[in-house]
């Protein structure tokens, strides 16, 4: 189990302070250097404190004092920096004096927290733990939810709910004619219903007849223990004596694998394993066994006979590590118009949110004769009830199993997940900007930030705990959400960690203006559902440590006319985002959050900012649009790295070229960016620029974006009125993988040199009046072309043998002046995709696009009815597939 992750991430920061901000500590740094040093030690006791702390709340109030100190150690810190900072403009004498007075202040609280670690240390043997590498036991708790959840295929379902399409297809694969052995995997959160469909085919008539006298179920579990796989399975296939099971008994690991493999290798089987948690436990239950030259590198031995493997896990990166051929079956929620067929209780059913673990429990419930008090409070509190009323395990505990499995660097993430309402959909930009503010995600040689958390937002997904809503058009994740119990899971944990405080969704009957505080002092993180103005109001001396402020708006106009209040009550906030609050101006205060790493204003009809937000030095992220003008001191911010400034209304001079940390850049002008030595920003990755482009010369345009050569990835140019695009010449960028190019070129020629590896390419309103089809096919790395509405100007498009010989997506979107594209043989051999809108347009040699397999059709109705039958005959084996947003997909059929 991982370290304690919030007391490692804060201890790290303090770590990080002392580095950064050394100028700040003199006097007192030799304390809080040994203040650091105590908090690094205590960290070696806390992973066998993690694991106890579940079953034993004695230690687990010593993680939580743990976790206090550090957070204190952290308040003590950032105040004092914030004092210093301020006493800058104070005279001399009176400078000197406060300066004493503060290091006496900070000196004496540091030595109180060094001695409650003393006597927090003292108490550590007397609960038993031990340091990192001398503790062997399992935690009592975990085994106990693992016995809980343990399996077996003759379990009697009285349930099974809204599964039967998923229970066809499953059967399908498993008695299918493909003679080699197949591992089939179903993948989903807990509770989805995994296992209980496992039992559905696995008992199903036609699976028992395909095989009739070796199938097995073992059940694997987070504690994998392959002899254990191994025994279940072998009781099950050998029709052995009860010696020879005993014999059996005696062998070692290896040898039950030669053992297991001998009795399957000649014949045609069905294993069942049951909740595999990660890759490394199939590597170690599959791994080869040691004698045998004949087995393939398996335990499960491919004898060409049609054997099956079938997994159940919650982890996609399991899915496909165990077999790239095949393709998981991911469990769905179930579409309760559809299939659940259940009319009692229908609030509670929306609540269960599609999860079949909660609805079969809630029918426990819902067969219970109680009042209509009685059902108002259990509606309330669907998660207790829940977890309280299951028979075997409930949801919460179930779910629970996913959160202990995390590793320490997600858990903060997942946490973080219980600052969003209800259902609501999440920009992925947002939460990983968010994330990386918080100082939750770790720097990773030679790999951004962003790119790094990425990486974690897709390890949260690949468990399940995330929900995919929107994807590019290169399967990257534009939007999620989170699924109710599991909101409600973080939720529980976040404020067993005093991550967040209330998540407020202001009442007036609840937070009349003359209530006092209903928040901890400890709070750190607060969300706003509602009214801002009537929150502005409420007492918040009480959290005088706050980090992270978001306010979500769930409908309707919310205007404040002060923020004063922020910056006057949350001194050391790191995180501030009010997008889509209605606001008349910031203060020139603001310029005091000194802590500020994250500014988050789009959609607020801001049109000013005030000059003080230079003075934000820690700032990374500022998110606005639409401001009449940038005031001009971006360029004292020197750590920020992502600056987004869309839909300036004025174009004054920026400057940005000493901002040299800065990564993205989203929404600076043509005038404005070529007024900077763009060779100084070494570390800028994406570039969006946008605006006029009269007096722009080309070539210095150009040679402002080669000096980029070194970092730069992704690359968006957008002219505004009747502006040209200029010319450029991108072949110097070795690493641009990515352009967008919305606004009128002169003309798409050899000399408009696109990099090398250009992998995906867009363009819109170009108004080119030569077809772009003979330069763009001979990209020798484009997987992905968007042509959108304006971009061509002519009815023929041509494609020449052998063009475009790796692209996978075309989109033609809005183009109505496109009559005509002619395909010839040879042409795109890996395009998979094709998106298209216009009924008028002929598209000859489709059926020489051999690997095409699907084929999108963004509208309703009629139209999208009229491109149907234009195509259908193309294709031999196509069927229609109802679209979201009321279009059409068509995907070919396997033979």
């Amino acid at each position: 189990m991982a370290k304690e992750a919030l007391v490692s991430f804060a201890v790290e920061r303090i770590g990080d302070m002392l580095i950064q901000e050394a100028s700040f500590f003199k006097g007192v740094r030799g304390q809080v250097d040994r203040l650091h040093k105590d908090l690094r030690a205590m960290q070696c006791f806390l992973e066998e404190a993690d694991k106890k702390q579940e079953e034993d709340s004695r230690v687990r109030n010593w993680v939580s004092e743990i976790r206090e100190a550090v957070y204190d150690a952290e308040d003590i810190i950032d105040m004092f920096i914030l004092n210093a900072q301020s006493l800058r403009s104070h005279s001399f004498l009176e400078r000197a004096f406060k300066k004493l007075t503060n290091r006496y202040k900070v000196g004496k609280k540091v030595e109180a927290i060094q001695l409650g670690l003393q006597d927090i240390s003292n108490r550590r043997e007397a609960l038993g733990i031990k340091n990192i590498g001398e503790g062997t036991s399992t935690s009592r708790s975990a085994q106990m939810l693992q016995d809980l959840r343990r399996s077996t295929p003759h379990a009697e379902e009285h349930v099974v709910v809204g599964l039967e399409n998923e229970a066809y297809k499953l059967v399908n694969q498993l008695i299918g004619r493909d003679q080699k052995r197949r591992v089939i995997s179903l993948v989903g959160m807990g509770g989805i219903g995994k296992t209980t469909l496992a039992k559905k085919v696995y008992n199903h008539t036609q699976v028992v007849e395909c095989f009739p006298d070796y199938r097995a179920w073992a059940y694997v579990s987070q504690d994998c223990r392959p002899r254990e796989v191994y025994m279940q399975i072998i009781k099950q296939i050998c029709s052995s004596t009860k010696e020879q099971v005993e014999m059996a008994e005696k062998l070692q690991e290896h040898e039950l694998g030669d053992f297991l493999h001998g009795h399957l290798k000649d014949n045609r089987y069905l294993i069942v394993l049951d909740d595999v948690w990660s890759p490394a436990d199939w590597s170690c239950l599959a791994k080869k066994s040691s004698n045998d030259p004949d087995c393939l590198g398996s335990v499960f031995p491919d004898g060409g006979k049609g054997s099956r493997i079938l997994l159940t896990t919650r982890y996609k990166e399991v899915a496909s590590h165990a077999d790239v051929r095949s393709i998981p079956q991911e469990m769905r929620l179930l579409s309760k118009k559809k299939e659940l067929g259940l009319e009692l209780g229908e609030k509670m059913v929306d609540k269960c949110n599609g999860l079949p673990l909660a609805i079969v429990l809630l029918g426990g419930l819902l067969s219970k004769n109680m009042s209509h008090i009685e059902w108002k409070k259990v509606h309330d509190n669907m998660s207790a009830y829940l977890a309280k009323e299951g028979q075997i395990v409930g949801v919460m505990t179930m779910l629970n199993l996913s959160y202990i499995d995390l590793p320490s660097y997600l858990k903060p993430c997942f946490l973080h997940l219980s600052l969003f309402p209800e259902d609501y959909v999440i920009s992925t930009r947002k939460l990983l900007l968010l994330w990386i503010s918080e100082g939750f995600v770790l720097q990773q040689d030679r790999q951004s930030m962003k790119d790094t958390a990425e990486i974690y937002l897709n390890e949260l997904i690949n468990r399940n705990l995330i929900q995919v809503v929107i994807t590019s058009v290169n399967a990257r994740v534009m939007e999620c959400r989170v699924h109710d119990f599991i909101q409600e899971l973080a939720i529980e944990k976040a404020k067993e960690h005093n991550f967040i405080g209330t998540n407020i969704v202001v009442d007036p009957h609840l937070f009349p203006s003359s209530s006092p505080s209903l928040f901890s002092s400890k709070s750190r993180r607060q969300s706003i559902y509602s009214d801002f103005e009537r929150y502005a109001s409420i007492e918040h001396y009480s959290t005088p440590y706050l980090r992270s402020l978001l306010y979500f708006n769930l409908g309707g106009i919310c205007q404040i006319s002060q923020l004063d209040f922020i910056t006057k009550c949350f001194k050391v906030l790191r995180v501030q985002d009010l997008e889509g609050l209605g606001i008349e101006n910031v203060p020139s205060i603001i310029g005091e959050l000194i802590h500020l790493r994250y500014l988050g204003l789009r959609h607020t009809g801001l049109k000013m900012l005030p000059l003080s937000i230079g003075n934000l030095r820690n700032l990374q992220t500022l998110d606005i649009n639409n401001l009449k003008r940038v005031p001009d001191v971006i360029w004292k911010i020197t750590n920020m790295r992502y600056l987004y400034i869309e839909e300036q209304e004025k174009y004054d001079p920026l400057k940005i070229d000493t901002v040299q940390n800065l990564q993205i850049l989203s929404g600076i002008t043509f005038n404005q960016w070529i007024r900077n030595n763009s060779s100084k920003l070494t570390c800028l990755e994406k570039l969006k620029i946008e605006g006029r482009c009269e007096l722009v010369e080309e070539v210095e345009f150009s040679n402002s974006i080669a000096k980029l050569h070194s970092s730069l990835k992704s690359l968006y140019l957008k002219t505004s009125d009747e502006s040209s695009i200029p010319s450029l010449a991108m072949s110097s960028c070795p690493h641009l993988c990515k352009l967008d190019i919305k606004g009128r070129m002169q003309k798409l020629t050899e000399t408009f040199k696109f990099p090398r590896n250009l992998s995906q390419l867009t363009l819109e309103a170009c108004r080119l009046e030569c077809d772009p089809m003979p330069i763009l096919e001979k990209l020798p790395n484009l997987l992905t072309l968007r042509l959108r509405a304006g971009s061509y100007l002519r009815k023929e498009m041509h494609v020449s043998a052998d063009g475009f010989p790796r692209l996978q997506i075309l989109q033609l979107l809005r183009f109505k002046e496109l009559v005509w594209l002619n395909i010839l043989k040879g042409v795109m051999p890996w395009l998979m995709q094709l998106e298209f809108d216009n009924f008028k347009t002929e598209i000859f040699g489709l059926n020489e696009l051999l690997n095409l397999v699907e084929v999108k059709i963004p509208f309703s109705s009629l139209l999208a009815m009229i491109l149907f039958h234009k195509i259908e005959d193309s294709f031999w084996g196509l069927t229609r597939i109802a679209g979201a947003e009321g279009g059409m997909h068509i995907c070919r059929q396997k033979a």
